[in-house]
């Protein structure tokens, strides 16, 4: 009987054969299992384990009453996945369009593009883009409500998923822009209180450890570990946003009116160094900062520097008087050219009507150049310049959210022959709008020098303040009764004989000062371009409010002079009248409000 085609040979072959097999597959197990276990297992980890970033709400930025200056928007970023798709979905994608406010037309290529163009696929450096790659994310809609959302959810259609996020809004859009400040496209504060207080406002972002699924999708059921976001907090800051809105308003009239290359209005507390308003022109609306010129967004009232001018003449005259050299009743003789000073011939500035023999009342009231001129010499070099400099000149103001310059006063080492006679009108000294305005308020305030106050507090989202913050008085300059003799004086400049008569509100005593000064064009003074400005308070026998205006080139369409009188003071007036209803501010002799400004109270 012969033998089957199943030889010993081919038994053994064949058993050889099939025992290789399962040899490479053992010692392929044992690669992986044991000499390899720990790279693929480090492998497999980061393929299955992933790190989900949950972001944190950002504080709000609110006014004195609680109003909402700035605040983030939970929106979700939509999109989908071709590649996860259901065609038993499709029927469902016209509702979806309609949510999104999207033509179906636009929708439906969206969803239908499964794989990238080979153009698109090569630009990726990816192998093989003849074929094209899978698509397996495309944006559907950048900015979508919460309740949206929810309601697309309800459709139930596979494959389209939102990812939450935050955007930074500002309700008033253009208000209390160079305040403020803004977050970029980045998210990265930029400038005002959104980046010196971000570290307040940012919050913290949490985090959770979980897995994924071959889809991406997150397994709830194995999450380790989970740190919930903390919100950021909110900053509450002394500003009022109708005053604020007044402010902007009067900006915008004083641009159509006079056309000027800027403009800054100032409204404070005196008795607190309180900012209520602070508003320039040209602006810009934060929600759109990135079509802003960079020349809008600068906050001029503490960037730009310009010689303050008649302004200036409250630091001479307050002085002398402080030092009881003279008395409102002493004379002068402002009809003099020269006058002898240390020995020399000094020559005194000009004036634009001779004026004769002033009494120091009447040099104030008048803003008399020569009578200045003589306070000034009356005081000497080193007196002048000790309260120039407590007056703040020279030195920041203490502004909390950077970024200004201290302006100049040189030491009296570096003086020329006319600076004594110059700087107590106000030029050879150069300030900011801000710091004119903080001089201001040693007047309004009866003597002392305070630091701007502009945050209030800084609270969790249940209102509880977190870090207070309150007033901030720097010093000293004069005594009360030199301010109460100022007052006075000033009162008589903000009247009908005054030089800011336009500043005088029926039924209140105004003090205040206009300033005009000539620019300096090519290192000359110019005779066509000036700076007006005015800064002042009322009532001046129980400050409540101060105001400061600065007009930079203004052009009166009659083609005179831009003097503080005509484009400055008329704006103090208009701000004023509308801040006294709103306010509750009474005329001098009224029996005093309890709280005129809520700024001490406990708002929430």
């Amino acid at each position: 009987m012969r033998k089957g085609f199943a030889s010993n040979a081919r038994l053994v072959l064949l058993s050889l054969g099939v025992f290789a097999c399962f040899a490479g597959l053992a010692a392929r197990l044992v690669w992986l299992h044991w000499l390899e276990r720990e790279s693929y297992t480090a492998f497999l980890e980061k393929a299955r384990k992933q790190t989900i970033v949950e972001l944190a709400r950002r504080g709000d930025i609110l006014d004195v009453r609680g109003n909402r200056l700035a605040t983030s928007r939970n929106l979700i970023e939509l999109g989908a996945d071709p590649q996860d798709l259901r065609a038993a979905d499709e029927a469902k994608w016209p509702e979806l369009a309609r949510l999104l406010g999207l033509p179906y037309s636009d929708l439906r290529p969206l969803l239908t593009r499964r794989f990238a163009t080979p153009a698109e696929a090569g630009a990726q450096g990816v192998d093989a883009a003849a074929q094209g790659r899978p698509i397996r994310w495309v944006k559907l809609s950048e900015e979508v409500e919460e309740a949206t959302y929810d309601r697309i959810q309800e459709l139930g259609i596979k494959g389209v998923y939102g990812i939450r996020h935050y955007r930074r809004v500002y309700p008033g859009g253009q208000l209390a822009a160079h305040l403020l400040g803004y977050i970029n496209k980045e998210q990265t504060p930029v400038t005002g209180v959104e980046r010196h207080f971000d570290f307040y406002l940012r919050g913290q972002a949490g985090w959770r450890e979980s897995e994924r699924d071959g889809h991406r999708r997150e397994l709830a059921q194995f999450r380790s570990r989970e740190i919930p976001a903390t919100d950021g907090l909110d900053i509450v800051l002394t500003l009022d946003m109708f005053v604020q809105h007044i402010v902007e308003e009067e900006l915008a009239e004083i641009a159509r009116k006079f056309q000027p290359e800027s403009a800054t209005i100032i409204v404070g507390d005196p008795a607190t160094g309180a900012i209520l308003a602070l508003a320039n022109w040209p602006t810009f609306d934060l929600n759109h900062f990135n079509t802003a010129p960079l020349a809008a967004q600068r906050n001029i009232a503490i960037t730009d520097v310009y010689e303050p001018g008649s302004t200036f003449k409250i630091v001479a005259s307050s002085a002398a008087l402080n030092e009881r050299l003279v008395t409102p009743s002493s004379v002068f003789d402002c009809s003099l050219s020269t006058v002898e000073y240390q020995g020399k011939p000094r020559s005194l500035p000009r004036e634009a009507h001779n004026l004769g023999k002033l009494t120091v009342a009447e040099i104030v009231g008048k803003s008399s150049n020569r009578g200045a001129a003589q306070l000034g010499m009356l005081l000497g070099s080193d007196r002048l310049y000790d309260y120039a400099h407590a007056y703040g000149f020279g030195d920041e103001t203490g502004y909390p959210l950077g970024g200004e310059v201290s302006g100049v006063l040189h030491p009296v080492a570096k003086w020329d022959g006319l600076t004594i006679t110059r700087m107590p009108m106000g030029h050879s000294v150069s300030a900011t709008p801000l710091q004119v305005h903080c001089a201001m308020g040693v007047i309004a305030s009866g003597g002392v020098l305070s630091r701007p106050w502009l945050v209030r507090e800084i609270r969790d989202n249940t209102g509880r303040t977190v870090v207070p913050y309150e007033p901030m008085p720097r010093r000293r300059v004069i005594s009360r009764e030199t301010a109460d003799i100022m007052a006075r004086l000033l009162v008589e400049a903000a009247s009908a004989e005054g030089t800011g008569k336009a500043a005088a509100i029926e039924g209140y005593q105004v003090a205040g000062k206009t300033g005009t000064t000539q620019k300096i064009i090519d290192g000359r003074y110019s005779t066509s371009h000036h700076i007006g400005s005015f800064v002042g308070f009322f009532p001046a026998n129980r400050p409540q409010v101060q105001i400061t205006v600065v007009v930079n080139d203004g052009r009166l369409l009659t083609g005179g002079l831009a003097y503080g009188g005509t484009v400055a003071a008329p704006s103090f007036k208009r701000i004023g009248e509308q801040l006294i209803p709103y306010l509750g501010i009474r005329p001098a002799g009224a029996p005093a409000p309890r709280a005129a400004i809520a700024l001490t109270a406990n708002v929430r």
